[in-house]
């Protein structure tokens, strides 16, 4: 199964023309967004209008904060661009997207993860929420994927699925609620979070469970990963 997010699928059909500004690196994240620096470097953004109800929250000081800006602009234009086209109904439409955040290892050398929680309703039936996670490896400085989180020479799912298998199975009380070719399928695993006790996967509507379900999360154990992972 795959979560339907309707700003990405109406991007992709070209219904929205969305436009990331080229200068918001030399911006703050937080100036690019139009929001306030909280006294805990949280950025605090809120715009309300006849149309729309925008409201994000995210960390003004993580290493790849370009990656987070050019995520949120893009998102909050595809969003304000919905909400303003002509015959647009139930409004106004409502996009909540707040960040939590993760660390591993020391300050220096080790990990940083932004998880973002996505709250969207456009008006039809049935809001949708949604994850979107982001990974930096501060020794190499660089982004973490799931591809680079273990090693290439490993199959890693074959770890994973069962240890998500189970603990789904708990969480719904439906035996075996992921079909295999789903639960071995990598781009379902692609939001994660490092800890230095456990690789958290975060699953949106849609994603592993029906809609209805909504969104979930596993922690799977680094002893259990203890010789796949590469961080």
């Amino acid at each position: 199964m795959r979560i339907l997010k309707t700003t990405a699928a109406l991007l992709a059909g070209g219904l929205i023309s969305c436009s990331i500004p080229g200068t918001a690196g030399a911006q703050t994240a937080c100036d690019a967004l139009g929001g306030t620096v909280a006294d805990d470097r949280r950025c605090e953004v809120h715009a309300e209008t006849p149309t729309y109800l925008l409201d994000m929250v995210f960390p003004v000081d993580y290493p790849d904060q370009q990656a987070l800006t050019d995520y949120l602009i893009q998102t909050r234009d595809g969003f304000v661009n919905v909400s303003e086209m002509p015959g647009s109904r139930n409004l106004p439409y409502a996009l909540d997207a707040r960040a939590t955040e993760y660390r591993s290892g020391d300050a220096a050398t080790g990990t940083r993860s932004v998880v973002f929680e996505v709250y969207q309703n456009v008006g039809g039936a049935h809001p949708t929420t949604w994850y979107q996670a982001f990974n930096y490896d501060l020794r190499t400085r660089a982004p973490i994927t799931f591809d680079t989180l273990f090693d290439p020479e490993s199959a890693p799912l074959e770890v994973i699925y069962p240890v998500v298998q189970r603990e789904l199975q708990e969480l719904t009380g439906i035996d075996q609620p992921i079909l295999p070719e789903d639960g071995l399928d990598p781009a379902n695993y692609q939001n994660f979070a490092l800890t230095d006790d456990e690789v958290i996967f975060f699953f949106s509507q849609g994603e592993l469970l029906p809609h209805a379900a909504g969104v979930s999360q596993v922690s799977v154990p680094r002893t259990v990963l203890v010789n796949l992972l590469t961080v």
